[in-house]
């Protein structure tokens, strides 16, 4: 019996031993959470978008506390996030201004047409290697909804072959503009009322042609701007948001109509 007692011992031995060890470097070794940075983490809705600029929720609450970043670049949180990160961190006011996405293209069924069928994978970026899509214009939405595709909050629909925003569903997070292998779609504050929806960078005649709802660069919203917010360049209108004051000037002077107030633009979904 005793020719047992031993090994048994010894086992258990080895056993406290290991369980002492792996205490230790567990105190040694461990990790310390900052109790800031955890309850900011913790009001922040876990979307993990990158749309404050950061790899995620977690690292915007680290920025927060030991870099003094602002409090209001969480997109998806919006204002009452915003609120509530200004109580964890002490501090009082800012503003959050909401941001949505906008689609620059209006190239529906009824403007444009295709220049071949496709038949293969029904997505934008697999489309866009055969030819540079199959639209006429290279420059338009392919209609296949990748943008749609990662979108969280079901902000985007197809309707007439063209992706359309819902901004009351919007939040903000980019994840669209990152999806569109045409960079068709930007952010912009929901504030400024007046967007170009159309991308093309043919000239007004070719643009003409293959889109009736494209930007022919004919200068008129230039011209008509009373604060210089508006230039012609690469083909098309550029809009300077930080000029803009949404006078609607352009959209008036815009003959071909794909200037327009965003206001005036219907909601997709409701």
């Amino acid at each position: 019996m005793t020719e047992y007692i031993l090994p048994i011992l010894i086992f258990l031995g080895f056993g406290a031993l290991s369980g002492i060890l792996l205490l230790v470097a567990s105190r040694v070794l461990a990790v310390k959470t900052d109790e800031t940075e955890a309850q900011i983490t913790e009001v922040l809705p876990g979307a993990n978008c990158g749309g404050c600029g950061y790899s995620g929720c977690e690292g915007y609450a680290r920025a927060v506390v030991h870099d003094g970043v602002a409090t209001n670049l969480c997109k998806p949180g919006g204002a009452e996030v915003m609120n509530k990160i200004n109580a964890i961190m002490g501090k009082e006011g800012g503003v959050f201004i909401k941001e949505v996405a906008f689609v620059r293209c209006n190239g529906c069924n009824t403007a444009t047409e295709d220049k071949y069928t496709y038949t293969g994978t029904p997505s934008c970026a697999a489309v866009d290697k055969f030819y540079n899509g199959k639209g006429s214009c290279r420059f338009g939405c392919a209609g296949y909804g990748d943008c749609a595709a990662v979108c969280d909050n079901d902000a985007i629909s197809i309707i007439n072959g063209v992706a359309v925003v819902d901004e009351a569903r919007c939040l903000g997070c980019g994840k669209c503009v990152a999806a569109c292998p045409n960079n068709l779609i930007f952010i912009r504050r929901q504030t400024s009322t007046v967007a170009l929806r159309c991308s093309s960078g043919d000239v007004g005649k070719v643009a003409r042609a293959v889109c009736r709802n494209s930007c022919i660069g004919c200068k008129l919203c230039e011209k008509k701007c009373p604060n210089s917010a508006i230039v012609v360049a690469d083909n098309h209108a550029i809009i300077d948001y930080e000029k803009c004051t949404s006078c609607g000037a352009c959209v008036e002077a815009c003959p071909r109509k794909c200037l327009v107030n965003t206001r005036c633009l219907h909601s997709v979904k409701s």
